[in-house]
């Protein structure tokens, strides 16, 4: 099964594609949609649409486990996000591509046991889940991961 992690965001969009046959999670390919600071709202979720489209379109995955909107401590950019996963929804449910939600505080409890762990905790622990040394760069595409990872302890 071929599971779409996503971390949405009106800025970087982290998303990864992790194939699951109930045993070990692999990493089949990690990226991220980075959108132009300062153009129109509008003209970067046009962009967002058309990246996840063709990443859809492209890894044709199972299932997508996307970051579900749960706190933000800055309301300034809380709409924003909530414009951009609404995108990734939408782009979702045209394909047929079933979404499950997890929020940042489950998706900690799957992987540390901890609902309030620090992002270095997560980090190891999807280090130790895929038996790599190394992580991608953004926080954004880990997050992705961690997501991806989170939903075959969950509903597989």
């Amino acid at each position: 099964m071929k599971i779409l992690g996503i971390d949405p965001g009106l800025g970087i969009v982290g998303y990864s594609l992790i194939e699951y046959n109930g045993e070990t999670p692999v990493l089949l390919h990690s990226g991220s949609v980075q959108t132009q600071k300062g153009a129109r709202e509008s003209y970067r979720l046009a962009e967002i649409f058309d990246d996840m489209t063709s990443i859809v379109e492209k890894y044709k995955p199972d299932c997508a486990a996307v970051e579900k909107l749960f706190f933000f401590r800055n309301r300034t950019t809380v709409m924003p996000v909530a414009h951009a996963r609404g995108v990734i929804l939408t782009v979702l449910e045209k394909h047929g591509v079933p979404i499950y939600e997890y929020t940042p505080m489950e998706v900690k409890q799957v992987l540390t046991g901890y609902g309030r762990a620090e992002k270095k905790e997560v980090e190891q622990m999807v280090k130790l889940t895929l038996g790599v040394e190394t992580l991608p760069k953004l926080d954004d595409t880990v997050d992705s991961i961690a997501i991806a990872i989170c939903h075959t302890r969950s509903v597989l």
